[in-house]
């Protein structure tokens, strides 16, 4: 009898434990199918309300055009009324500052063919939006210098805002200083822009200041371009392709280079625990 009697037990706790087990897996199965179809409206909603490809496209001309008209605007002021390496750095960081923060957020702010091959390079950027991205930085670089001469017509000659270096500059040093502005620019990038570390806030006011300083230390000797469009643009328009392959090689190395080694210095962003709608429980789930 008392045999019987264990037989029942163990039997009648194994049944229970079948029907808690049963229990729980529905009820990760619920969590689990309610955290899918959240996740689902949130990716839905983030699709409907993000940019399309045209509207980043227009971006970069528009970001693109406003930082190099400054800039040669810049360049041209200089010929004629005395603004030095100063005032044109100051125009030129503030004019990037102006675009990050009007059209940034359209299309992520490049403005800058090395700025974006660099982002790909390190899986921050569809490599599928770099020939959009980079044709549409060339016709605002282009677009905004065109716009320059057709309105100064003859009183100031258009040569003066293509990115030079001086003669007693060698290629390998102009290459060395090109490609060290750009590294610093881009690093300033990565850790404003693209890291969650970082202070979205000012994003714009630290990039513009990083272009600043650059022009300062490097205008006078390479012009400072940081930028394959500020040389390619200004070349176009004034037929002076003279050591442009300096201006196109060197940022682009330099930017890379940067993002490669920001990339060692990231962090994984923590995952955020998904709030409890069990009405069985008062505490948060982890995502399942």
């Amino acid at each position: 009898m008392s045999a019987y009697k264990n037989t029942n037990l163990q039997f009648g706790i194994q049944v229970k434990a079948m029907m808690a087990d049963s229990l729980s897996v529905n009820v990760d199965s619920s969590f689990k199918s309610e955290f899918s179809t959240e996740q689902k409206r949130i990716s839905t909603q983030e699709a409907q309300y993000s940019p399309s490809n045209i509207q980043k496209a227009i971006a970069e001309v528009v970001g693109t055009y406003i930082l190099i008209f400054a800039g040669c605007g810049a360049a041209l002021v200089n010929e004629k009324l005395p603004i030095t390496i100063l005032g044109i750095a100051i125009v030129s960081g503030l004019a990037l500052t102006v675009a990050i923060y009007s059209v940034g957020h359209v299309s992520g702010g490049h403005f800058n063919p090395a700025v974006t091959v660099a982002l790909a390079a390190v899986r921050k950027v569809h490599w599928k939006l770099v020939p959009v991205y980079v044709l549409c930085q060339m016709m605002g670089a282009t677009l905004a210098p065109l716009t320059l001469k057709v309105l100064y017509h003859d009183k100031v000659d258009i040569g003066v805002t293509v990115t030079k270096y001086l003669s007693s500059t060698s290629d390998l040093e102009a290459i060395v200083w090109e490609f060290i502005i750009t590294f610093i620019l881009m690093l300033t990038i990565c850790g404003v822009a693209t890291d969650h570390r970082g202070s979205k806030d000012l994003t714009g006011v630290a990039i513009g200041i990083a272009i600043i300083i650059n022009i300062i230390i490097a205008g006078p000797i390479t012009g400072a371009s940081m930028n394959p469009a500020r040389s390619f643009g200004p070349a176009i328009v004034s037929g002076d392709y003279k050591h442009i392959w300096v201006y196109i090689t060197s940022p682009t190395l330099g930017a890379v280079t940067a993002s490669a080694l920001y990339k060692l210095l990231e962090v994984t962003k923590p995952t955020k625990p998904e709030p409890c709608h069990c009405n069985m429980c008062n505490h948060n789930h982890l995502p399942l």
